[in-house]
């Protein structure tokens, strides 16, 4: 049975996210993420400075976690559970409890010493059937339940980020800019380090782009929230 256009559209999207970031042999090459973080072994960090990780607990927050803790950093963790959280990350690590989307729990105390914020906070999606305590059909990572989003993204990913940005930003001490990246002076070679995610497992309806201009790059698209899907 041939494929529809819509459907070689989808396809060909697929190839494109899969080669950009390495996974077809031979197509896709890891050249891309050398050049992003470079090949130079990590200054040894400096131990009086605190990493704050805020959503520790997570799917990505109990990944950054170690990773840190292997380098040499201070992580603190910013958890809403304690509890949970230890049993997540272990007794090694500083946890501190407050939601973002709660202001008030923001507290100067939380923000101490720290001279760098990761943020991995996500708006909670779970199977629709459910899930247990543990969340361990959502982090099984092999059978596919159909998802739902259980919590309000504008207030999380909006709102809430608003909120530790306003409660940070007084609290941590200035220090020299550094520039990650330059694009006002876009060149081909551009398209190879930044690229464009788009939503191809959940619902596949959203689609982006990296654009050339004369001074610099641009990224546009279309994020919609049918189909299950709603990221880029």
């Amino acid at each position: 049975m041939a494929m529809t256009d819509n459907q070689t559209s989808k396809v060909n999207r697929l190839f494109q996210t899969l080669a950009y970031f390495g996974v077809v042999p031979f197509v896709g090459s890891f050249k891309w993420l050398q050049k992003l973080f470079g090949e130079k072994t990590p200054k040894t960090p400096e131990k009086s400075q605190v990493v704050l990780v805020v959503g520790a607990n997570g799917g990505v927050g109990k990944r950054v976690v170690p990773r840190l803790q292997e380098r040499g950093y201070q992580v603190r963790s910013l958890v809403r559970d304690a509890k949970k959280a230890q049993k997540v990350l272990g007794k090694n690590v500083e946890i501190v409890t407050a939601d973002i989307t709660k202001p008030e729990t923001l507290t100067p105390e939380i923000f101490k010493n720290v001279s760098k914020i990761i943020c991995c906070t996500g708006t909670r999606v779970q199977p629709v059937e459910g899930d247990n305590p543990n969340r361990e059909k959502y982090y099984q990572g092999i059978k596919f339940f159909m998802p739902e989003v259980v919590e309000d993204p504008q207030l999380v990913e909006y709102e809430g980020m608003k909120n530790l940005v306003a409660a940070a930003k007084p609290q941590l001490q200035p220090s020299n800019n550094k520039i990650i990246f330059d694009f006002t002076n876009p060149t081909q070679d551009l398209k190879k380090t930044w690229g464009a995610l788009d939503d191809i497992v959940m619902g596949g309806v959203s689609e982006s782009s990296i654009r050339l201009t004369d001074t610099g790059a641009m990224f546009s698209g279309n994020v919609s929230t049918a189909n299950s899907g709603g990221f880029v």
